[in-house]
């Protein structure tokens, strides 16, 4: 196996599935992550414990691009839970909010996509480094799918907007 793993990175790799699946879960039953249910709360949850999990891991023997994506990811969620307090953004709260906490889910597997493909499968693994072709290629296509679901998800907003004025 060209990339062996190790068990703390067999345990983190497990934990991350939880959110992996929740966030799924989430996106296909409310079209969003939504924090009040429970799929939305196992996302979240569930991302903090990835997070720090991921702290214990390093190829490099240090902090790496891998962990970075972890706070940025943790601190969009955090944005996606606090912005629907801010009286003073409006009609956009909806909006960042749901951003916030798909733009943690797209950052989320951003690792994960380029882990996965430089590990699976075990015998000849798809990709040999982050900047193989492969990676990139699915990285970019991984990056139109959250520009295109962000507007899904946008485009719903305003329409329960736009019901809830007409009602």
């Amino acid at each position: 196996m060209p990339n062996p793993i190790s068990f703390l990175g067999a345990i983190h790799t497990v934990i991350s599935l939880v959110p992996v699946f929740a966030g799924i879960v989430s996106f296909a039953r409310y079209r969003e992550i939504d924090p009040a249910a429970g799929a939305g709360k196992l996302y979240l949850a569930g991302l903090l414990v990835s997070v720090l999990t991921s702290f214990g891991l390093s190829s490099t023997g240090g902090f790496n691009p891998g962990h970075a994506l972890g706070i940025l990811s943790l601190l969009a969620a955090f944005g996606g839970l606090l912005v629907p307090r801010l009286s003073f953004l409006g009609r956009l709260r909806p909006y960042l909010s749901a951003f916030g906490l798909s733009f943690s889910f797209f950052l989320l597997m951003v690792p994960g996509i380029s882990e996965t493909l430089r590990r699976l499968p075990a015998s000849h693994p798809l990709a040999d480094g982050p900047q193989s072709p492969v990676v990139l290629g699915t990285l970019l296509a991984w990056l139109v799918t959250f520009i295109v679901g962000f507007a899904l998800q946008a485009w719903l907003i305003r329409s329960r907007r736009a019901g809830a004025v007409r009602s």
